[in-house]
């Protein structure tokens, strides 16, 4: 509390906080803003009746606006696969690498590019929905489009790609003018606000006798637990001592002391899950929409739950570990740079060795971190679909709040600190 209390002071800060609370804001209220001709009780009945498919986890990451169908339905998934595909081609394309050293000039160039394919995946995502939804009707039989036709389709695609687009630019703001990372803190804040549907949801199942008040304590427990192991292993670092060596300046010494490189046990963060979910929600939305034979059952084999969706969910959440890793931390540019300023691992050569030494702690670091993250992510969904819990308590969504909430604290700790307000740094701060 003294810690919050310390934040206020701040006027940046605080103005950072109320500007983030303020686009989360408007991204609720778009929430429920239903694109125009649907049959809304339709909809809803639809998705009751499956909550527990991909459409549950879809219409969790949206925040439940593909339930409502609103503006926002697509969410911001078609910006993360944009990002995704952009940072993919960065290792193939040699000019797409060029611009990305060639530092916010460059990178300014390659969030344009993302933008552009937003717009493109909005369009074709958005297309195909409406065009599905066509064909669908609800558990009663009724149309879920009350008017069929092109004009619909096109309508529905623009609002769509506009809700979108209108996502992604308040992700950027809040990430630019407010606290913590913008895009995920609107994933945070849609699955967020299903929680208290998923308590009440929850409830009526023990009233309803499938769930026994026995499993109840042990439920509550194994989250409990989930989240204790989610902020082990976001905190846990492997630190590399690093001696400097002393230099002699005219009269005065520098250097000598002893000092470490911390490497965290998750480098990637959430950011391996998000990007797995993202590309397996893709073909299941032309799967779910499209109603052709050998589509409908390459979606059936694809489904939560089945055996090839678990593999491929843990070899891709395995794969943008390593990915992501080696886009974001090059060891050979931290040897150097601890070569130029005259500090060496002991018992390690400075230079390629030194780049060779942290590369073999970093790769062992991934395939520990992999291996969590995928446990964490797969085991909770499939321990509690034995006990009929909604889907959207699953592992991931654990993550993705656990992981983003101390990413924004630890961000909020550093603004602090460059304000000199260090009674947030303190032990109780911390914790």
């Amino acid at each position: 509390m003294s810690g919050l209390q310390n934040a206020t002071k701040s006027s940046d800060l605080r103005k950072r906080i109320i500007f983030t609370l303020l686009m989360l804001a408007v991204y609720r209220m778009g929430v429920q803003v239903p694109t125009p001709g649907i049959n809304g009780e339709a909809l809803a009945a639809f998705f009751a009746k499956n909550a527990g498919t991909l459409f549950g986890m879809f219409n969790m990451f949206s925040g439940g606006a593909l339930e409502n169908f609103s503006i926002f339905a697509l969410g911001i998934m078609p910006y993360i696969s944009a990002s995704i595909i952009i940072q993919l081609l960065t290792v193939v394309i040699p000019q797409l690498e060029t611009l990305k050293k060639e530092g916010a000039s460059g990178q300014r160039k390659i969030t344009q590019y993302t933008r552009y394919g937003t717009v493109g995946l909005s369009i074709i995502q958005g297309t195909f929905i409406a065009t599905g939804l066509q064909s669908m009707v609800g558990p009663g039989g009724e149309p879920i489009v009350l008017n069929s036709g092109t004009p619909f389709i096109l309508m529905t695609m623009l609002t769509l790609t506009a809700g979108t687009s209108f996502i992604m630019w308040l992700g950027e703001q809040m990430t630019e003018r407010g606290i913590g990372n913008g895009i995920s803190l609107i994933i945070f804040a849609g699955i967020v606000a299903r929680g208290p549907a998923a308590l009440v949801n929850s409830f009526q199942l023990i009233k309803a006798g499938e769930i026994t008040l026995f499993f109840v304590p042990l439920i509550i427990a194994f989250m409990v637990g989930v989240v204790a192991i989610i902020v082990f292993f976001e905190t846990a670092q492997r630190r590399i001592p690093i001696q400097y060596a002393k230099r002699v300046v005219g009269r005065k010494v520098y250097g000598g002391q002893s000092s470490h490189l911390p490497l965290k046990i998750n480098i990637s963060g959430v950011i391996p899950p998000i990007f797995a979910s993202s590309i397996m929600m893709f073909p299941a939305t032309i799967g779910g929409f499209v109603q052709v034979e050998w589509v409908q059952k390459a979606s059936a084999a694809m489904a939560p739950g089945s055996f090839y969706y678990y593999i491929l969910y843990i070899a891709m959440i395995v794969f943008f570990c390593f990915f992501y890793t080696a886009v974001t931390f090059k060891p050979d540019d931290v040897a150097e740079n601890l070569k130029k300023n005259g500090g060496f691992v002991p018992g390690i050569r400075p230079g390629r060795k030194t780049a060779d030494f942290i590369d073999k702690v970093l790769t062992r670091l991934t395939v520990v971190g992999a291996i969590y993250l995928s446990a964490v992510c797969v085991l909770p969904t499939i321990l509690i679909s034995k006990f009929n819990l909604p889907f959207y308590f699953g592992g991931t969504a654990l993550l993705i709040i656990v992981g983003v909430a101390i990413d924004t604290v630890s961000q909020v700790q550093s603004q602090m600190v460059m304000t000199n307000y260090e009674g947030f740094m303190k032990s109780g701060g911390k914790k």
